[in-house]
């Protein structure tokens, strides 16, 4: 009786409090807790496109393929991917492409029916758009636009298809067919920034009769940086906010903060009326180094005096206070297993893969090595790798080499950094072995002879570092420093997963869990 009684307080407390006494009703939003970055590991320069009550953001992928995953939200805080919007080769060339080549910065919009993703592919054509009237997926071929310059953007208004981009360090506005990716007018210039080194990641935006036009300047790193200018006609000329810049860690304020090198932002109204964006940023582990990439975080955003301002001015943290219109559930840790049964959109490879190279059969990998590694030299190494998404993970797969060769978990960052954990078979001789690639340095940090050619390989991932189990017993650790784009360089973040590089491997399962 006593236990009853006790339950049925519990659930008037419930009943009245709500499911989270700590939130706060006003107006019809709730104050609700916001968990910084919403799409994380490796998901630079964001943009996103609201249609209604549904949310869409798309990123850079580089050198990998499928390109440009697609996002789907309704709450902005639970995002998952739907597709890629580059899934075949026909659409995505990537001849010699690394780690600072091929996908860069798209952005994704939604005109009478229709969504269009415009994008450079640097190193492979330039830039080009395609549409679709699913996000999901499929995507039309590749329609090839003449003005260059990064960061390509599209707006629509009255009929009217415009594209921004910046050549020659100058954001530029030409009108273009939607359909023929034709020039319909010349490129006018509009503005070159505050002054900031590399302005780009260029978005147009119309508010309360005025043209907004929202950059990037300093550099995708600590001098990273949001400013904006408006103008009452598009084609300008534009009026710089002079509370320039509108958002950037490089600050007094955020110097100590753990997120860092925010930028590249796009700006969106939500279904309820309100203003958010989304931006890159990284989260830095064991110093001034971050490995995961640049990941994507959200932000809200009111209108003061006639110019947006992100987060009321203030720094963003990995968890903060906002309002919503309703309470959307706090994401939680990934934890899956994957039997290869099926190989979802998250999977990816560097450069194109030799299709005949992998089989997946009753829940096992099969790999065959072509003798392509992680080094660059215009490769296609046999590897199926994923994001790693957390700081503070465990991910893990059993390998058996079926014949001599090298085959195991990659840890990669670029061809210039990058580990791998792997079986080697050689006639009778089996070995573990790990390996460690920065720059001009290869280092087998550990090698240990086995009784076969097939174990169990796992991976603890920490903030600054990486252990490594034997058949669940240690057998290595290295810094994750190594791998951070401060030493290794590249514009992507750690990605994880089986590979082959000579020989045939299975592998039965991959395990992946967040702390």
């Amino acid at each position: 009786m006593k236990k009853t009684v006790i339950l049925l307080a519990a659930l008037v407390a419930l009943v009245s409090c709500g499911t989270n006494p700590a939130q706060k009703t006003t107006g019809g939003s709730v104050e609700v807790t916001l968990h910084n970055p919403i799409i994380s590991g490796f998901s630079p320069d964001p943009s996103v496109v609201a249609v209604e009550g549904d949310y869409y953001i798309v990123n850079s992928t580089f050198h990998y393929f499928p390109g440009v995953p697609v996002y789907h939200s309704r709450d902005l805080q639970n995002w998952e991917q739907i597709g890629n919007v580059l899934d075949r080769p026909s659409q995505l060339p990537l001849v010699e492409s690394n780690a600072s080549l091929g996908i860069y910065a798209p952005t994704i919009r939604y005109n009478e029916g229709t969504f269009y993703m415009i994008t450079t592919n640097v190193g492979n054509g330039g830039n080009f758009m395609v549409s679709a009237t699913n996000p999901a997926g499929p995507w039309s071929e590749p329609i090839w636009l003449e003005q260059q310059g990064i960061d390509p953007s599209l707006y629509f208004e009255d009929g009217k298809c415009y594209m921004v981009s910046n050549p020659d360090a100058t954001i530029t506005l030409c009108e273009i067919d939607p359909v023929t990716g034709a020039t319909l007018s010349p490129g006018k210039a509009l503005w070159r920034g505050t002054g900031g080194r590399f302005p780009e990641g260029p978005h147009i935006y119309k508010h309360d009769g005025w043209y907004y036009l929202l950059i990037s300047e300093g550099g995708t790193e600590l001098a990273h940086k949001l400013t904006v200018a408006r103008s009452r006609n598009i084609y300008g000329p534009y009026e710089a906010n002079p509370a320039n810049p509108i958002f950037t860690h490089c600050s007094l304020a955020a110097q100590e903060s753990n997120i860092q090198g925010t930028g590249h932002g796009d700006l969106f109204q939500a279904a309820d009326g309100s203003w958010w964006i989304v931006f890159l940023a990284y989260r830095r582990y064991g110093g001034d180094f971050h490995h995961l990439g640049r990941e994507t975080f959200l932000a809200p955003v009111s209108w003061e005096k006639g110019w947006p301002v992100v987060n009321g001015g203030q720094p963003v943290a990995e968890t903060m206070k906002v309002r919503m219109s309703a309470v959307p559930e706090a994401p939680q840790p990934e934890s899956i297993h994957y039997d290869f049964s099926a190989i979802g959109p998250e999977w990816m490879h560097i450069q194109h893969p030799v299709e005949e190279n992998y089989a997946a059969k009753d829940g096992v990998l099969t790999l065959t090595g072509n003798g392509d590694g992680f080094d660059w030299g215009g490769w296609h190494p046999s590897a199926l790798l994923r994001r790693q998404k957390a700081a503070e993970c465990q991910f893990g797969t059993e390998v058996t080499l079926l014949e001599n060769g090298e085959a195991g978990l990659a840890v990669y960052q670029t061809h210039n950094g990058h580990m791998e954990y792997f079986v080697r078979r050689e006639g009778q001789r089996c070995q573990a072995v790990l390996r460690i690639r920065l720059h001009s340095i290869l280092h087998e940090q550990a090698v240990a002879t086995i009784p076969s050619p097939s174990a169990r390989l796992d991976v603890l991932a920490f903030g600054d570092h990486y252990e490594f189990l034997l058949n669940g017993q240690p057998f290595g650790t290295i810094d994750s420093k190594l791998l951070s784009t401060e030493m290794a360089g590249g514009f992507t973040g750690v990605t994880i997963g089986p590979y082959c590089r000579s020989g045939k491997a299975s592998f039965k399962g991959f395990d992946y869990q967040e702390q």
